[in-house]
């Protein structure tokens, strides 16, 4: 399992930045295709993998422990700037190294508390730094952040739910 979690978190970086330049219902020019993520507000469209990536991280973190995930968190930069087209890969790097390091941190310090707790909490933290890091130093703009932020914590909670209702399950069985 901690395999499979592996290659999917790490292969949501390049495969999200790819999305943002080629699909989406509505692509700017010289800038990101963006899809809708609530009434009246659209984000680049690699922010549904992003999403996943920070879920998984989250996974990967029970399955693997703290220093597999560190090493997947600087291979998955390393990867950012290896297959993302070159307008990207600095941002997209740079965002993803930052914002999946401070929620490791939250995670990492919460996770004892419960894990849903966790996964919320360091879920929120992560998808606000990597929306504001990665729409300035992309797009030199922070206008499709809060679209960014809403898709990136609909990941993060539909995870965090799974978990509580998985603990849940465990904790009375024969339900």
């Amino acid at each position: 399992m901690r395999w499979l979690l592996t290659a999917a978190f790490l292969a949501c970086i390049p495969a999200a930045n790819w999305l943002i330049g080629n699909v989406g219902t509505v692509c700017v020019p010289s800038g990101p295709c963006l899809i809708p993520v609530a009434p009246g507000l659209m984000a680049p469209s690699g922010v549904l993998l992003i999403g996943a990536a920070l879920a998984l991280r989250d996974a990967l973190h029970e399955a693997a422990g703290r220093w597999v995930v560190l090493g997947c968190i600087v291979a998955g930069a390393a990867l950012s700037l290896a297959f993302s087209p070159p307008a990207l890969a600095l941002a997209s790097a740079g965002a993803f190294l930052l914002s999946e390091l401070a929620d490791f941190a939250v995670y990492d310090r919460l996770r004892r508390r419960g894990l849903a707790l966790a996964v919320l909490a360091s879920g929120a933290v992560g998808a606000v730094a990597d929306s504001l890091l990665f729409s300035a130093m992309a797009f030199g703009t922070v206008a499709w952040a809060p679209g960014l932020v809403l898709a990136k914590l609909y990941a993060s909670a539909g995870f965090g739910l799974w978990l509580a209702t998985r603990a849940r399950a465990r904790a009375e069985p024969g339900r």
